[in-house]
């Protein structure tokens, strides 16, 4: 009874109030930054290939090398926690679900909560705070410094708390024992045990090491990945044209909408992209504000790609080995149908174990991401080293437990929680956007000029007390 009542309020939340919210919102952002993810697409490249370094150390009146993040670590340890089990099994779901037309669904939903993302992580940016390894923040700190409304916050951190260091992360370690179960007949309770020690290991060692491990695992599987999905598309490059036609068909045709799978398609593709790249929920800026850089609109632009990465890439990576394969439609969806898909091209069990070992770098790495979230947001709730080193504790065994139980109840207290959590954030970015416009606006005069942008507290004098990190 209370699992069925749970899935109603997470279906309503989720499936109807929620897309519209965030699509509203990413229109919206769209139109008052006129485009940026659009416009900025070149800018955003040549910052992610020069974001390697710290670039804060020589602005004058600030301290020095208080970040030990680079940008491109907060863009790899944001690119962990976006990249996971949903690029391979929900994507795999949506395509089972909504058909090949939920494909052009999630790029449009991409191409526009790519503007969310750049205003949220933008803000992140200007609201952070020093933290005691690192820079810290995301919405709880843009919504008390910017908004002054305490309550608000704390609500916000809470809710990310509990969705990501405990339901998500059990989520995500339950997928990696399911699939080392089938495919490799490791029982659970020992990747169980393997799971916990090593995401204690990293975790302990702060957002420095959370930071490292991201840099050097993300992009390599992500790379793997994607190579894999080009060396299918090159086997199957004749039926390119006709899987673009089909996908574009189905998005639009009239076959899907007097069948009524049109609408499924719609909302599949919706759902999948905005909950894929997590662009409006506020998870993102909390690793976007780590990271040391000369002007908060560079971090925006570089988690605005992000969103790029995760959906036009990871995510049609695994659309196109299905829709290659031509084995969707056959009774089978989730990480099955991806696996089914890899077996079919290159045949024996392949599928099964290249995507085993996929999942666990992509779930791993989010286990961590998503820990990070949470730590940050009880910091700002009360810089406690009992609480934080209790959390971790709490962690490790919530990842233990998620290898070895049934998480269908989990997962619909997370969409709720999730939903809420939202919400909350849209609302905050809602109302701080403006300020998100006005560093665009001078980022983009200082580049006219032929300068690199540095950011100065004078630009935006009416909130220059809440912007400690500036000088």
């Amino acid at each position: 009874m209370l699992s069925d009542t749970v899935a109603a309020v997470s279906g309503i939340l989720s499936d109807y109030v929620l897309i519209v919210v965030l699509l509203a919102a990413a229109i919206y952002f769209t139109a008052t930054t006129r485009g940026v993810q659009f416009r900025m697409v070149r800018e955003m490249l040549w910052l992610l290939v020069h974001s390697t370094g710290r670039d804060e150390k020589d602005i004058p009146g600030q301290k020095p090398r208080h970040g030990n993040v680079s940008s491109f670590q907060a863009f790899a340890m944001s690119i962990a926690s976006r990249v996971g089990t949903g690029n391979l099994a929900g994507v795999a779901t949506a395509i089972a679900v909504g058909g090949p037309g939920a494909v052009f669904w999630m790029w449009v939903i991409a191409l526009l909560g790519a503007a969310s993302a750049f205003v949220e992580s933008t803000l992140a940016q200007l609201f952070k705070i020093r933290g005691r390894e690192s820079y810290m923040g995301g919405p709880a700190y843009y919504i008390l410094k910017g908004l002054h409304n305490r309550p608000w916050a704390v609500t916000f951190a809470i809710l990310i708390t509990l969705t990501y260091g405990f339901a998500f992360n059990s989520v995500q370690s339950n997928t990696i024992s399911d699939a080392f179960a089938a495919s490799f007949s490791i029982p659970p309770a020992i990747t169980a045990v393997i799971l916990a020690v090593m995401t204690l290991v990293i975790i302990w060692g702060g957002v420095g090491r959370i930071s490292r491990f991201s840099q050097i695992v993300v992009p390599m599987m992500a790379i793997a990945y994607i190579l894999l999905a080009a060396i299918i598309v090159c086997m199957n490059i004749g039926r390119v044209p006709e899987i673009l036609a089909t996908i574009v068909e189905n998005a639009f045709g009239v076959r899907e909408a007097a069948g009524g799978t049109l609408g499924s398609a719609m909302i599949m593709g919706i759902k999948r992209g905005l909950f894929s790249n997590e662009a409006g929920e506020g998870s993102t800026p909390n690793a976007a504000a780590t990271a040391s850089v000369s002007h908060p609109v560079k971090q925006g632009l570089i988690q605005a790609l992000g969103v790029y990465t995760d959906t036009l890439l990871v995510c049609t990576a695994t659309a196109f080995i299905i829709l290659c394969s031509g084995v969707y439609g056959q009774g089978h969806d989730g990480i099955i149908l991806t696996q089914q898909a890899i077996d079919h091209e290159f045949g024996g069990n392949l599928g099964s174990i290249f995507v085993s070992v996929a999942i666990f770098f992509f779930a791993f790495t989010s286990v961590i991401a998503n820990y990070y979230y949470g730590e940050t947001n009880l910091r700002f709730i009360a810089d406690s080293s009992l609480l934080i080193n209790t959390y971790r504790l709490l962690v490790g065994a919530i990842v233990f437990a998620g290898a070895i139980s049934s998480l269908d109840l989990v997962w619909g207290f997370a969409d709720i929680t999730m939903a809420l959590m939202t919400l909350c954030n849209l609302g905050a970015i809602l109302l701080l956007g403006k300020y998100a416009v006005r560093l665009m606006n001078d980022y983009r005069a200082q580049r006219r000029m032929g300068r690199d942008p540095v950011y100065h507290s004078s630009v935006i004098p009416e909130i220059a007390s809440e912007t400690e990190c500036w000088s």
